[in-house]
């Protein structure tokens, strides 16, 4: 139910991006009806980072709106670590 991936345009040593397959708008466009594809991205992004060796720490970013620079309309978290 989730893509995860490399970002093309890496902001730190390791970058990966969780997409749900579902097209939800962003944070605001998360309701009661999808929250559980949010919950299940929320699940596997600690394996994720753990595949990727982060074990110790990472970060999980979405932006929320233009104002927050929010550029691609789809819900997407991205994880952060490294070095």
């Amino acid at each position: 139910t989730v893509f995860a991936f490399r970002d093309i345009n890496p902001q730190a040593p390791t970058h990966i991006l969780v997409i749900p397959k579902t097209h939800i708008s962003g944070c605001n466009g998360v309701t009661a009806d999808n929250s559980a594809v949010v919950a299940h991205i929320f699940e596997v992004i600690p394996q994720i980072a753990q595949a990727e060796g982060l074990v110790n720490g990472y970060r999980v970013v979405s932006n929320c709106g233009p104002d927050a620079g929010q550029t691609v309309p789809h819900l997407h978290f991205h994880i952060l670590g490294g070095k």
